[in-house]
């Protein structure tokens, strides 16, 4: 999903039958401003509390939950940072910085493809995720 990002979220909600509020607006808003940032529940808030003044934390949670749910975004769930989101569902690695926490995309030339995996291994794909952890260039730059 790369042209027209919100437009695209806002026709999958309506796909699925859920609502347009002013205040998913606002957070299909932020995801898609922030989408390279991979951005957390806090980031989200904060950015679409600027649209919709009356978007809670609690809302930014409970819609981030239904869109993952739904299959319109994917949840990032770490152990020792804020889970973090992200509207690119395609097959890619998400590059990890164990310093900054920055979430880079890398899109691998030839997507894996779960139908081979299945056939091969008799194992049924439901979901990937793909990550490697270090560090990123900025943080190789800086002393410690």
């Amino acid at each position: 999903m790369r042209t027209n990002d919100k437009e695209a979220l806002i026709g999958q909600l309506k796909e699925k039958g859920l609502k347009i509020t002013p205040q998913r607006a606002a957070i299909i808003e932020a995801l898609v401003k922030n989408r390279y940032a991979h951005p957390g529940a806090t980031m989200i808030f904060t950015e679409a509390r600027k649209k919709a003044k009356h978007v809670s934390l609690s809302t930014v949670y409970a819609t981030l939950k239904e869109f993952s749910e739904n299959g319109l975004i994917k949840q990032l769930e770490f152990d020792r940072m804020e889970n973090r989101y992200d509207v690119d569902l395609s097959d890619h690695i998400n590059l990890i910085c164990k310093r900054c926490g920055t979430i880079i995309d890398y899109h691998i030339p030839a997507p894996l493809e779960p139908r081979d995996i299945a056939r091969k291994s008799g194992f049924i794909v439901t979901d990937t995720r793909m990550e490697l952890h270090g560090y990123c260039r900025d943080c190789l730059k800086r002393p410690d």
